[in-house]
């Protein structure tokens, strides 16, 4: 570590209830020599809201200015100071500003801790009634239709569960991709508004999450997908099997697994490159 140089804090901020904002947190907020922020004006209503008066500067670090931070930051960590860094809503540098300043002071040997806390990933998984021992967080899907049918297509035999986030007006859009990628009885779960007091948990198979989330959902959303089973895997191999079945009878393959995919309401993409895999 530079000699003299001070600590960059990563701290989670709640991300509903303000209740769960932790004493280090509100401690750093008043003693913190500069904090970073993803938005300052949430910043400020969060410390209105705590009855924090924040005496350090504050600076503005979110995605659009957050390369070109990282060397100031720096310096003022290199001279002495303390750095806090917020988030709009639970730990930095998940899937929010962080990791690239993180990354910048590991190869500088600059001082970093964290102070942890909320986490919507955490809170979403550990809700949704679905494996928690192995899981894989994966973020926002690409929103282009082509670009997430891709990402779709390589979690498609991914074993642990997934946790994604999105907006609740792509959500019904978002569950239809997934329940075309994965299967319609893939099941899963939708975790909206957490800590909040319209908090709400709606789990089942994707095709019933489809026909919920297309009446309009509301809030910060959170899905969590359970991940590929040895079950689903066996009705895989069946599911090829059909549709050999009805080639050696004569029927196109095209049409073949058009008919496999409708009576079973699978994918026809995923059971096409299937079959075609399973002939190679």
């Amino acid at each position: 570590m530079v000699p003299g140089s001070g600590t960059i804090v990563l701290a989670a901020t709640p991300i509903g209830n303000l209740s769960d904002a932790s004493p280090r947190l509100i401690e750093l907020m008043r003693t913190a020599h500069v904090v970073a922020a993803e938005d300052t004006r949430r910043l400020l209503h969060l410390a209105n809201a705590l009855g924090v008066r924040i005496p350090g500067r504050i600076v503005s670090y979110h995605e659009h200015n957050e390369a070109s931070r990282i060397a100031e930051l720096l310096e003022t960590v290199q001279a002495g100071a303390t750095l806090l860094v917020v988030s709009d809503a639970g730990m930095p540098a998940v899937s929010d500003p962080g990791f690239r300043l993180v990354e910048a002071a590991v190869a500088a040997d600059v001082a970093v801790t964290a102070v942890p806390g909320p986490s919507a990933v955490l809170t979403a998984l550990s809700l949704s009634g679905l494996p928690t021992d192995r899981f894989t967080f994966e973020g926002f899907l690409p929103r282009k239709t082509g670009d997430r049918a891709a990402r779709l297509a390589d979690l498609a035999d991914e074993r642990r569960t997934m946790v994604f986030f999105e907006a609740p007006h792509r959500l019904a859009a978002m569950l239809r991709a997934l329940a075309e990628a994965f299967g319609s009885s893939r099941q899963a779960a939708v975790a909206r508004e957490l800590t909040k007091m319209h908090e709400e948990v709606r789990r089942g198979p994707l095709d019933a999450l489809v026909v919920w989330a297309e009446e309009g959902v509301r809030g910060e959303i959170a899905v969590v997908v359970s991940g590929k089973t040895e079950a689903d895997a066996e009705d895989d191999v069946d599911h090829v099997a059909a549709v050999q079945a009805m080639m050696d009878s004569g029927v196109r393959l095209k049409d073949a697994v058009a008919a496999v995919a409708e009576r079973d309401r699978i994918s026809k993409r995923e059971l096409y490159a299937a079959v075609v895999a399973a002939r190679q």
